[in-house]
């Protein structure tokens, strides 16, 4: 396996990846086929990503198929230039396997090459691998965002983690 920085000829790749990992998770933002994004935007989302100092996106490939990614979006204003925001994904069959924690190791390193002293995101209070997953990682619980996601009309709750650096 091989964790690396996007490039610019992964975004078809990268599109499938996400809409894999939206119809196979129960937590994600996004709903199994609500993401309308063509490939020409999301070649202008790495292209937006990879002109700013403070965001990137990592992948995880393995035998030339990408398993996983985990973008890191910096604020775009003075006051949260500092500050990023992550989302993960891996594809089903490779949960559970030390890809996540790989990828935010990378990122944790290379936010503090980068400037960025904090690390924050969000994540469905149920979905408890995930939460495990930050908290191995280093992230605090911060708070509760109360009814943040209606999923299948039930209202679920998010908790804010942060890390810092």
């Amino acid at each position: 396996m091989i964790i690396r920085e996007i490039r610019m000829e992964d975004a078809k790749n990268l599109l499938i990846l996400i809409k894999e990992v939206e119809s196979t998770s129960a937590f994600m933002l996004m709903e199994p086929g609500e993401r309308e994004m063509t490939l020409e935007q999301q070649q202008k989302r790495i292209e937006t990503i990879d002109n700013q100092k403070n965001s990137t996106i990592f992948v995880a490939e393995e035998d030339g198929k990408l398993i996983g990614c985990l973008f890191v979006m910096g604020g775009s204003v003075k006051r949260t230039k500092h500050s990023a925001y992550l989302v993960i994904g891996i594809l089903q069959e490779f949960r559970g396997k030390g890809i996540g924690t790989i990828l935010f190791n990378h990122a944790t390193n290379w936010a503090t090459k980068h400037n960025i002293s904090r690390l924050e995101l969000t994540v469905v209070t149920e979905n408890e691998s995930g939460v495990a997953l930050y908290k191995k990682s280093g992230f605090d619980i911060e708070g509760t965002k109360r009814n943040s996601l209606m999923i299948n009309d039930k209202a679920y709750e998010e908790y804010y983690m942060a890390k810092l650096l």
